[in-house]
C-alpha cells in the first residue's frame, strides 16, 4: 500500500515533469486508483513505479487514463437532456452562432450526444462543440465516433426517455461489433486536450457542460475550475453540472441561476 507521503512525491513529479497537476484531486479517489495499478501491474516497490513514470512517456499515459475517471453513456440521466431540449436549445437558438463546450468529455459520448439535440433542433449547421479532456486516449478513442454496438439498445432508450422521436438507429451504421456514427455529426466537434487545473480560458460559450468530473475534485480545484468556466461563459450563458455537484458554495453562485430541478444554471450576473 503506498502511503500519503510517497503520494505526494508522485503528484509532484508529474507536475514538475509533464506539467499534469493532480495535487488537489480528492485524495481518497486518488489514492485507491493509484494503488489499484501498483498492484495491477506489480511493481516491487513505490520506487520502481515512482521512477517508471518520471522516465517512460508511454506510460505516463497509462497512468493519466487509471487515475481519471471515464464513465459514460449516452444520453446519460435522459431527463437532463429532456431539459436541454425542451428549454435550453430554444434559448440558444436565438443565437446567429452557437458555441458550447464539453469538459472532460470522456470517450465522447455526451458530445456525440448532444450533436445529435442540435441537429433535431435544426442547430448543428450553426454550432460549433468543443470536446476536451485531459486523457489524450481518451480522446483518440471519441475521435473515431465508434462504440460498441452491444450498447446501442441501451442508448436508443435513453434518446426516447429523453423525448427523442426518430429511430436512434438512423444516426449511425453498423460495422461489425461497432456503431460508427455519422460524419454529419463528428463534422461539428472540436477534440482537443485540455488540463481544467492549469489550462486558461480558451474561447467564450453560451453553453458549458462538465458533467461528473468536479465530484473527484476537493473544493479548492473546483473553486478554481468554477472561475475558469465564469471566465469562459457568455452572460445569459448556461453552466450544466452532473447530479452530485453544485455551484451553491461556489464564489460565483451570486452571478448564477439555478433552472428547475436539473443541475443546470444560467449566468445572470
Amino acid at each position: 500500500m503506498i502511503r500519503d507521503d510517497e503520494i505526494d512525491l508522485l503528484l509532484n513529479d508529474i507536475v514538475e515533469t509533464y506539467g499534469y497537476d493532480f495535487i488537489e484531486y480528492s485524495r481518497a479517489s486518488l489514492k485507491r486508483r493509484i494503488n489499484r495499478l501498483f498492484t495491477i501491474d506489480k511493481f516491487p516497490s513505490f520506487a520502481e513505479l515512482r521512477y517508471r513514470i518520471k522516465t517512460d512517456k508511454e506510460y505516463l499515459k497509462r497512468f493519466v487514463e487509471e487515475i481519471t475517471v471515464n464513465v459514460t453513456e449516452m444520453f446519460r440521466d435522459p431527463h437532463f437532456y429532456q431539459e436541454l431540449r425542451n428549454k435550453i436549445l430554444p434559448a440558444l437558438g436565438t443565437y446567429p452562432f452557437i458555441r458550447i463546450w464539453h469538459a472532460g468529455c470522456s470517450t465522447g459520448e455526451e458530445v456525440y450526444s448532444m450533436a445529435i439535440l442540435l441537429k433535431e433542433a435544426n442547430l448543428l449547421h450553426k454550432s460549433l462543440l468543443y470536446a476536451t479532456d485531459i486523457n489524450p486516449r481518451v480522446l483518440e478513442f471519441a475521435r473515431k465516433a465508434l462504440f460498441p454496438l452491444s450498447q446501442m439498445k441501451q442508448y436508443s432508450e435513453n434518446y426516447i426517455r429523453s423525448g427523442g422521436k426518430n429511430d436512434f438507429s438512423s444516426y449511425y451504421s453498423a460495422n461489425y461489433s461497432l456503431a460508427k456514427f455519422n460524419d454529419e455529426l463528428k463534422a461539428k466537434i472540436i477534440f482537443s486536450t485540455h488540463n481544467l487545473v492549469s489550462d486558461r480560458s480558451f474561447n467564450e460559450f453560451q453553453l458549458i457542460v462538465c458533467r461528473n468530473v468536479l465530484i473527484y475534485f476537493d473544493r479548492e480545484l473546483q473553486a478554481k475550475v468554477f472561475r475558469l468556466f465564469d471566465d469562459s461563459l457568455e452572460h445569459l450563458g448556461y453552466l450544466a453540472l452532473g447530479a452530485k455537484e453544485t455551484l451553491r458554495f461556489s464564489s460565483i453562485a451570486p452571478k448564477y441561476k439555478q433552472l428547475g430541478r436539473e443541475k443546470i444554471w444560467r449566468k445572470i450576473g
